[in-house]
């Protein structure tokens, strides 16, 4: 059975046309969620109601998961050093495809797209080799939308506008891990480290398996764990696991830090705790020459390793062989 492409609404258009940077939310086999921030450059077909972002086979990881399961959420969640000025939080969620091997003329379309929110390239010999694999050996994530959910402000305040498939009800609380549910990272020093960090989103897994998006305000933390504001009915009762983002980010994201937590979610009455269970940050320099040169040999390194490791080969085999059951 086919669908007709879900064209995004009219208030949609300039957000995700102009947000520097948004939230990607993919699930996990034990079903989970994991969150993380790209810069989609204003990828989308709004006709084909498909919106996209890149990646590097230098995160084999999250490729993995997104073609063994293709549920993905992509939350436009700010408007810092972009060109939209609309208030509202846009979450999109469907079904993502991976295009490992896009033609020149779409990494051509790319480089243009993305001189617009980041600024010139530099050119000439050497950064021509410089930059070779950043610029030529891109992923391209393309998701299908089935919903797009609209709130009136960015801390997804009020009434949404739901465009597409109704909402599913909430999901059903998940059996704990076998390890336990408590806090396996230093609490205090994450806290420390998240301090700077002023974007705040939470991902879980929903009841029909595409991730939700919800921005969250943390307002303490003790040895249990996070403690948690989030706007009311947006995160479901009970326990579960949840992926954590906390980043910020400057003009052309030259200057960027981001924080990934993977950990447990429980909702009670007595208010919202987040557990964290993992933490990898990542942090870029707040100079547009040593970015450049970082993004540069990190692209090297890690085409160098995929194709060393089999990385490659493998994401091949998973794109071909599809989905699993």
């Amino acid at each position: 059975m086919t669908f007709a492409p879900l064209r995004w609404p009219d208030t949609a258009d300039a957000v995700i046309r102009g947000d520097l940077t948004i939230a990607v939310a993919y699930v996990t086999p034990a079903g989970g969620a994991v969150v993380t921030s790209v810069s989609p450059v204003g990828l989308g077909d709004r006709e084909a109601g498909r919106l996209g972002f890149t990646t590097s086979l230098g995160f084999p990881r999250k490729l993995e998961r997104i073609l063994r399961d293709p549920h993905v959420a992509l939350a436009y969640h700010t408007r810092d050093h972009g060109f939209a000025t609309d208030a509202s939080l846009v979450l999109a969620q469907g079904s993502a495809s991976v295009d490992l091997r896009p033609s020149p003329e779409r990494l051509a379309e790319l480089a243009r797209a993305g001189e617009r929110f980041l600024g010139k390239t530099p050119r000439g010999p050497v950064w021509n080799w410089l930059l070779r694999e950043y610029h030529q050996e891109r992923v391209f994530v393309d998701v299908d939308v089935e919903r797009f959910t609209v709130w009136p402000d960015l801390a997804a305040r009020g009434a949404p506008t739901v465009t597409g498939a109704a909402p599913p009800g909430a999901p059903a609380g998940q059996a704990p891990p076998a390890k336990g549910t408590a806090p396996r990272v230093d609490v205090s020093a994450l806290a420390r480290r998240i301090r700077g960090l002023p974007h705040r989103l939470l991902a879980y897994r929903g009841a029909d398996g595409h991730p939700v998006v919800v921005p969250v305000t943390v307002t303490g933390h003790d040895a249990a764990g996070l403690r948690l504001d989030a706007p009311e009915g947006l995160l479901p009762p009970g326990g579960r696991r949840a992926g954590f983002l906390a980043h910020a980010f400057r003009p052309q994201c030259v200057g960027l830090g981001m924080r990934t937590l993977t950990g447990w979610l429980t909702v009670t009455e007595e208010g919202v705790r987040y557990a964290p269970h993992t933490s990898k940050g990542l942090a870029a320099p707040p100079y547009k020459g040593l970015l450049t040169v970082s993004n540069g040999l990190l692209a090297k390194y890690g085409l160098w390793r995929a194709r060393r490791d089999g990385t490659a080969a493998r994401l091949r085999g998973l794109a071909a062989r599809g989905p699993a059951e």
